[in-house]
């Protein structure tokens, strides 16, 4: 059971932590006035996932919840959502989004600061993982590791990397991450997963002079490794 409980901060103070409580509100914008939440709304509700009557959903590295809003654009109901950031800004700047909406369960969705290599929850929590633009900042293995182990047997990933380009190299810059090579991230990614998804956004949407995006199950016969210690509570702002 999910509870919202105070806990001591989870997320060092970190350069990238920094930037993002700096350009979380100019970040919120962009991504708003790009289509993003469209463009990733309409990829989701083209998989028809069989996610359970109550999914449990974990948005890493969330950023200003946009991914969390594709979601239930994409009519997934009733699932419990956490939403996880180093920033506490854009945690902030997404409650605000999620309580602008009129169709987001707000009653349902967690903030929480964290780092996706060290997630506070237990093994084989969730039924269905996002993320973008977190995998940058980290080692693959490192990041893809925790991100199978506190999925479920059999549980998604939704993975949305950036990919070699123009836009790719200009975003490095402005965002201080190094992208990883999508060659790489598809083999650290067959360590824990079967990719059973590939697609690439059409070029007339923004996301797609930047992004790709892969459909990834957990293994279910695989004994994940990981170094971290499992958690069964997490703080909720």
């Amino acid at each position: 059971m999910l509870e919202r409980q105070n806990f001591p901060e989870m997320a060092k103070d970190t350069t990238t932590r920094k930037l993002y409580d700096r350009i979380a509100d100019v970040h919120n914008v962009t991504l708003r006035m790009s289509g993003y939440r469209k463009s990733v709304a309409k990829y989701i509700r083209s998989l028809d996932l069989e996610l359970g009557a109550e999914p449990m959903v974990l948005d890493a590295g969330c950023g200003t919840g946009i991914l969390t809003l594709s979601l239930v654009s994409a009519g997934v109901q009733n699932a419990t959502v956490v939403s996880l950031d180093l920033s506490m800004k854009s945690l902030e700047v997404a409650r605000e989004q999620y309580q602008k909406d009129k169709f987001i369960e707000i009653d349902k969705t967690y903030p929480v600061q964290g780092d996706i290599t060290r997630f506070p929850f237990a093994d084989n929590t969730f039924d269905l993982l996002l993320t973008s633009g977190a995998l940058e900042y980290v080692p693959l293995d490192n990041g893809l590791r925790e991100m199978a182990r506190v999925l479920k047997p059999g549980g998604h990933l939704v993975l949305i990397p950036v990919k070699p380009s123009v836009v790719g190299s200009v975003l490095e810059v402005l965002y201080k991450f190094k992208s990883h090579k999508i060659e790489d991230v598809k083999r650290v990614a067959l360590r824990y997963f079967s990719i059973v998804g590939n697609y690439d956004f059409p070029p007339v949407e923004p996301i797609g002079w930047s992004k790709k995006i892969f459909l990834l199950e957990k293994k279910k016969a695989e004994n994940v490794p990981h170094k971290n210690g499992n958690a069964s509570h997490f703080a909720a702002i």
